[in-house]
């Protein structure tokens, strides 16, 4: 079995991605590291090569320029993503967003999923169950509105392809229309890091991603105010040990769970949706770009 890694990533200093992170997270479970890094302003590049350094012959780097035409849907950031996965060899296809990181108590389950499932020919991809933070390494986001799993490895050779912004994947059928992937459990989790920043670099993020979807170059960047949501909970588990420099070394200060709560009128459904779930294990109006078949 052959697995290849691919992710991409464009001014990751910038806006203090932890993407570093996330290419020594993934490098450890697969045969090739295939990274697209974005022509930017800062020393992304730079930074992934002494990454890459660390594991001798594993990563293919490369540049692309982004099309900056590509102003709606967040298209570009899936145009980017297929670049990286067109130069990937092998059985499976594991990806990772810059700001994800894989645990290491997670490898074991997921090189076990991967070697089952490849014998099994229904199976498309494998589904990760996310962990997302909010505004603090302590504080995760289980609002019904944050996707709770998502395909981060497909089968490769099936005409697979990023699908819209890149949050999944879909299967070009021959005459050419798109199709969920059939998919089992991974046995992993996917923690996602991308609302913790320093609110100043939050704010540029934001206003940075909202030129992504949005022709006339709009967008405000207001969400991007830490506030106490509904749906926050303290984190009570583990981080991945390649995030321990940049948790200890968090430089500011925000205690969201002790904050005025935001409640707008639309969280009374997300409210029942979460009792569903909690007495169902179903998540009414969950949205699911995958088809199950475990």
């Amino acid at each position: 079995m052959r697995v290849s890694g691919f992710t991409f990533v464009r001014n990751g200093v910038q806006f203090d991605y932890p993407f570093e992170e996330s290419l020594r997270s993934l490098a450890p479970l697969v045969d090739e590291l295939v990274v697209n890094v974005g022509k930017g302003l800062d020393a992304t590049m730079e930074r992934v090569a002494r990454v890459a350094a660390d594991f001798p012959g594993k990563f293919q780097v490369f540049e692309s320029v982004w099309d900056e035409k590509l102003r709606e849907e967040g298209l570009v950031l899936s145009q980017q993503t297929n670049l990286a996965l067109a130069r990937c060899s092998g059985d499976w296809g594991v990806y990772l967003q810059a700001d994800e990181v894989l645990h290491e108590d997670d490898y074991t389950a997921l090189r076990q999923s991967l070697a089952e499932s490849l014998s099994d020919p229904r199976v498309d991809g494998l589904l990760f169950d996310y962990v997302h933070f909010y505004g603090d390494f302590q504080v995760i986001n289980r609002n019904p509105s944050a996707y709770r799993r998502e395909v981060r490895a497909i089968r490769l050779g099936r005409a697979i392809e990023s699908w819209k912004d890149a949050q999944g994947f879909r299967r070009r059928r021959t005459d050419g229309s798109m199709e969920k992937l059939r998919v089992k459990h991974s046995g992993a989790r996917v923690f996602h890091y991308g609302w913790v920043r320093p609110p100043e670099v939050m704010k540029e993020k934001t206003l940075a991603m909202d030129t992504l979807y949005h022709a006339d170059g709009g967008g405000t960047g207001d969400n991007h105010r830490y506030k106490r949501i509904y749906g926050l909970e303290r984190f009570s588990g583990s981080h991945p040990k390649v995030m321990a420099t940049r948790v200890k070394e968090k430089s500011w200060r925000v205690d969201l769970l002790r904050a005025p709560l935001v409640f707008k009128a639309g969280d009374v459904r997300k409210v029942l949706a979460r009792l569903v779930e909690s007495l169902t294990g179903w998540l009414p109006g969950e949205y699911k770009n995958y088809r199950r078949i475990d």
